[in-house]
C-alpha cells in the first residue's frame, strides 16, 4: 500500500520550516481558543460579578476534563508518530483506534460525574446561593455533553500525529468559532432564543464542541491516509497498546490535573481574607487564567507541532533533526514569553477592564487585578523553557518528569509558599509572589532532566 513506502515530511523537510509549518496552524487555533475564552468571559462579565465568579470556580473542573482529553491525546499523538517513523503502520493504525476508545470511556465517566456532583462541587467553596446556581447548572451542561470535548481532540491529535495540523486548526477554530458567534445569542436571548445567561454560555460552549467534532470526524476519513481506522479495533481495546498511550499520557493529564487542583486549592486560600475578598480574588484568578491563555496557548501550539517532529525522528533514530528541533522551540517559546510578560507589565488595568462588570466592585477586581497581574507574570520569564522541555519529556515517552515537575512546582512549593505568605502578610496580592517562586523550582528541575534526556536518550541515537 502506498502509506508503507512514502516517507513522511517529518523526517526529509529543513527542521525550521517544517516546524513552523507544523506549528504555525496549530497556534493559530489556540489564539483563537484563548480569544473564545476571553469573549466568552466578557459576555459573562455582563452579568454581574456573581457570573463571573461561577465561571471562575468551574474552570478547574473545565480543565480537569481538558487534561483527560489532551493527556489521552498527546499519549496517543506520540505513541502513533513513533510507530509512523518506525513504518509500523499496522500499529500506528490500532493506536488510533484505542486512542478513540478512551475518549468514549472518558466521557461517559465525566457524564456520570456531572450528574453526581456538580452542585456539592460549588458549595464547597461556600458560594452564595447565586454563584451555585448558576454554576452549577453551566458546569453539569458541560459534563454532560462532555464527548465533543473529548472526540474532538483526540480527532484533532490524530491529524497532529500525520503532520496535518492545518487541518487540526480548522477543526478547532470552527469550534472556537461557533462558540463565539452562539455567546451572545444564547446569553443574552438575541433573535428570537430565550435569554439564558450562564446557562446560555454553556450551550454554546458544547455546540461548537459536538460540531467540531462531526467535522474532525469528516476530515480524517477524507484526508488523513496514513492511517485507518476500523470500528472493530475500536471496540475491541488493545490493553498493551492502551498502556503505553497511558505511560505518556497519565503523567500529561496528571500534570494539567495539578492545574486543577492548584486553582482549588488558591481558592481556598483566598478565603483566609473574608468572604468579599476572596470572592473578588477568585474573580480576579478567573480573569488571569483567560487572559494567560493568549501568552500560554501560542507555545501549546508550538508544542503540538514539535512533539510528532520529535517523536517522529525519535522512532527514525534522527538525534540531529531531534536536537535542531528542540533548539529551535525553546527560543520561539522564550521570545513569546517576553512579549507577554511585558504586556501584563505595562497595561494590566487595560486588561482587566476587558472584563467589566458594569458594578461598584470592578474598583476591587482593578485594585487587586493589577499587582497579581504584575506578580504571577514574573513567572513567564521562565515558563517558555519549562513548557518545551515538558513536551520534550513527553515526545520521548519520559512523561513522568513532567509530572515530577509539575508536582513540585504546583503542590510541593506553590500551594505552601502561597499560604504562607497569606498568612504572614494578611494581604492578598502578595500571595502571588508563590509564582515566580515556584518557576524558578520549576526551571532548575526542568533544566536537569533536559541535560538527562540528551546524555541518556538522544545522544546515544
Amino acid at each position: 500500500m502506498q502509506q508503507n513506502t512514502r516517507e513522511n515530511k517529518m523526517g526529509t523537510k529543513n527542521i525550521n520550516s517544517l516546524l513552523l509549518s507544523m506549528a504555525i496552524p496549530m497556534m493559530i487555533s489556540m489564539l483563537t481558543q484563548a480569544l473564545y475564552n476571553v469573549v466568552d468571559t466578557m459576555f459573562v462579565s455582563g452579568l454581574g460579578q456573581d457570573a463571573l465568579t461561577a465561571l471562575s470556580l468551574a474552570f478547574p473542573v473545565q480543565n480537569l476534563m481538558i487534561a483527560i482529553g489532551v493527556g489521552t491525546g498527546v499519549g496517543t499523538n506520540a505513541l502513533l508518530s513513533r510507530s509512523l517513523g518506525e513504518k509500523n503502520f499496522a500499529k500506528a493504525n490500532k493506536v488510533a483506534a484505542n486512542g478513540l476508545f478512551l475518549s468514549i470511556v472518558s466521557a461517559a465517566a465525566i457524564m456520570l460525574l456531572g450528574v453526581l456532583f456538580s452542585k456539592p462541587y460549588f458549595d464547597s467553596f461556600g458560594a452564595s446561593s447565586a454563584v451555585a446556581e448558576q454554576g452549577s447548572g453551566y458546569l453539569s451542561v458541560c459534563m454532560l455533553f462532555s464527548i465533543g470535548l473529548f472526540g474532538q481532540t483526540m480527532y484533532e491529535k490524530l491529524l497532529q500525529s500525520t503532520g496535518k495540523t492545518m487541518l487540526s486548526m480548522i477543526v478547532q477554530l470552527s469550534g472556537a468559532v461557533i462558540n463565539i458567534i452562539l455567546d451572545p445569542i444564547m446569553i443574552y436571548g438575541y433573535f428570537g432564543f430565550p435569554k439564558m445567561g450562564v446557562l446560555g454560555a454553556a450551550i454554546a460552549t458544547v455546540t461548537g464542541q459536538i460540531v467540531a467534532l462531526l467535522l474532525a470526524i469528516i476530515i480524517n476519513r477524507r484526508y488523513n491516509r496514513d492511517i485507518t481506522i476500523s470500528k472493530f479495533d475500536v471496540l475491541k481495546p488493545d490493553k498493551e497498546i492502551i498502556k503505553r498511550i497511558y505511560s505518556v499520557g497519565v503523567p500529561s493529564i496528571c500534570m494539567a490535573s495539578i492545574g486543577s487542583v492548584m486553582t482549588v486549592c488558591m481558592n481556598q486560600i483566598m478565603r483566609i481574607f473574608g468572604a468579599a475578598t476572596a470572592a473578588t480574588g477568585q474573580a480576579v484568578f478567573g480573569i488571569y487564567f483567560k487572559l494567560q491563555s493568549f501568552v500560554f496557548m501560542p507555545i501549546f501550539g508550538l508544542n503540538n507541532g514539535m512533539v510528532p517532529i520529535v517523536a517522529y525522528n525519535y522512532g527514525a533514530k534522527n538525534k540531529e533533526r531531534i536536537k535542531k528541533t528542540i533548539k529551535l522551540s525553546i527560543i520561539y517559546a522564550c521570545a513569546i514569553m517576553v512579549i507577554g510578560f511585558s504586556l501584563f507589565q505595562l497595561i494590566p488595568e487595560k486588561l482587566l477592564m476587558l472584563f467589566d462588570t458594569g458594578e461598584s466592585d470592578m474598583k476591587n477586581i482593578i485594585a487587586i487585578g493589577v499587582p497579581t497581574m504584575r506578580y504571577i507574570s514574573i513567572s513567564f520569564l521562565f515558563a517558555g523553557y519549562c513548557v518545551v522541555a515538558g513536551s520534550v519529556f513527553q515526545a520521548m515517552g519520559k512523561g513522568v518528569l513532567s509530572l515530577i515537575v509539575s508536582v513540585c512546582r504546583q503542590l510541593v512549593v506553590l500551594i505552601p509558599v502561597a499560604f504562607l505568605l497569606a498568612i504572614t502578610t494578611r494581604d492578598i496580592t502578595y500571595m502571588w509572589l508563590s509564582f515566580p517562586i515556584a518557576e524558578i523550582a520549576s526551571i532548575t528541575l526542568s533544566v536537569i532532566y533536559m541535560r538527562r534526556i540528551y546524555r541518556t536518550e538522544i545522544n546515544v541515537l
